[in-house]
């Protein structure tokens, strides 16, 4: 039984060549390294670095190919493909794209990552021996990144969320910011993943930084309105919502405050595009 773990980088000498393919040893184990995963010259009696990792036949290999993420450090892994039920799987910089499993990733499929999306992760193994990569813990993102200055209050700012919940999102910013994004600063909840950009509404103490989604409140008042005429259009011109409805219900319809939902749709009535009447609001016809 080979002591080689999955997951690691090895110096190992070649000790022979078999058809094109070599063996390598470090004096007590053995371990082929296949001819696809030959990257250069090499000579027997040679010490090279490999990688060791269980290819998709489940034969524990080497290869010349050193990944830019082992077991012994994180980093950004694009995602390659999403498979439904299982997980998706992302590239570490080997011949094989590596699953990280859907045991780590959100249970609500539609925030899954996508293709092209990137994930902070690290490379472990299963039980099988399998590897996989495995997304960073709170406890590594804290001890990763940068404490944000005070001066940043109100500045735009990019992230990629590497943390998604019920009651918001955590992403890490293009300055190595971490941020949270409260569920009430956006629309739409984002993928884990997924690049987004926002608006820094408080600096904390302990240098983490609040994100909001929402533009600006006399921009988000012109997006808001637009979103509740072309919602009314859609419904036939009228609506059961009014300046007077349950906070909850426009929240879960519109993902809406009360307050922006007021505002919006003060706006549409000064403008003469709607009107409201014994509990509905409807689109104002043009006087003929």
């Amino acid at each position: 039984m080979t002591g080689f773990q999955s997951g690691t980088i090895e110096k190992l000498t070649v000790s022979q060549e078999v058809a094109g393919d070599y063996v390598l040893t470090n004096g007590d184990d053995i371990i082929v390294l296949p001819k696809q995963e030959v990257n250069s010259s090499i000579e027997v009696e040679e010490e090279i670095d490999v990688f060791i990792y269980q290819n998709k036949k489940d034969q524990l290999i080497a290869t010349m190919t050193l990944p830019r993420i082992t077991r012994e450090n994180y980093d950004w892994a694009e995602v390659i493909e999403k498979v439904r039920g299982l997980g998706v799987f992302v590239d570490v910089g080997l011949r094989d794209d590596i699953l990280v499993s859907s045991d780590d990733l959100p249970l609500i499929e539609k925030v899954w990552p996508k293709p092209g999306d990137e994930l902070f992760v690290t490379l472990e193994t299963d039980k099988k021996g399998r590897m996989l990569a495995k997304p960073a813990t709170e406890t590594v993102v804290q001890d990763s990144w940068s404490h944000a200055p005070k001066s940043i209050n109100n500045q735009l700012i990019g992230g990629r969320v590497y943390r998604s919940t019920k009651v918001g999102s955590f992403i890490i910013t293009e300055a190595g910011y971490r941020g949270f994004i409260h569920h009430f600063e956006r629309k739409i909840e984002p993928r884990l993943g997924e690049w987004v950009e926002g608006r820094v509404i408080d600096v904390k103490d302990d240098g983490t930084i609040n994100v909001t989604l929402r533009p600006l409140k006399q921009e988000g008042i012109e997006v808001d309105a637009e979103a509740i005429y072309y919602y009314l259009v859609r419904a036939g011109g009228e609506m059961k919502f009014t300046d007077k409805s349950d906070p909850e219900a426009i929240r879960d319809t519109f993902k809406l405050s009360k307050a922006a939902f007021k505002r919006a749709l003060g706006k549409l009535m000064k403008e003469g595009k709607v009107e409201q009447k014994d509990g509905v609001t409807s689109v104002k016809k043009e006087e003929e």
